[in-house]
C-alpha cells in the first residue's frame, strides 16, 4: 500500500514541477513519476536539511527538488533553463 501512495504522490509533485517549469506537454505520467520521486530524492538530500523535512516541509522539498532536477535536464537539452 505504501509503494501506491509513494507512486501518487511522486507523480503529483512530477506533474506540478512539469506545470512551473513549462515541460508538461513533453512528458507522460510516466516521466512525471520519475521526476516526482528523484526529485523527492533530490529534495530530500540537498534542500530538506535547510528548511525541515517533517510533514508539509517534506513536500515542499521535493517538489523543489523535482523543480531543480527539471531544471538541470532542460539546461542540457536546450542549453538553458526556462
Amino acid at each position: 500500500m505504501n509503494l501506491i501512495i509513494w507512486l501518487i504522490i511522486g507523480g503529483i509533485i512530477g506533474w506540478l514541477a512539469s506545470l512551473v517549469m513549462r515541460t508538461d506537454g513533453q512528458q507522460g505520467i510516466i516521466l512525471n513519476v520519475v521526476v516526482g520521486i528523484v526529485g523527492s530524492w533530490i529534495g530530500g538530500w540537498l534542500i530538506a536539511p535547510l528548511i525541515g523535512g517533517a510533514g508539509f516541509m517534506g513536500y515542499v522539498s521535493a517538489f523543489l527538488g523535482a523543480v531543480i532536477l527539471l531544471a538541470i535536464v532542460n539546461l542540457f537539452r536546450r542549453g538553458r533553463v526556462r
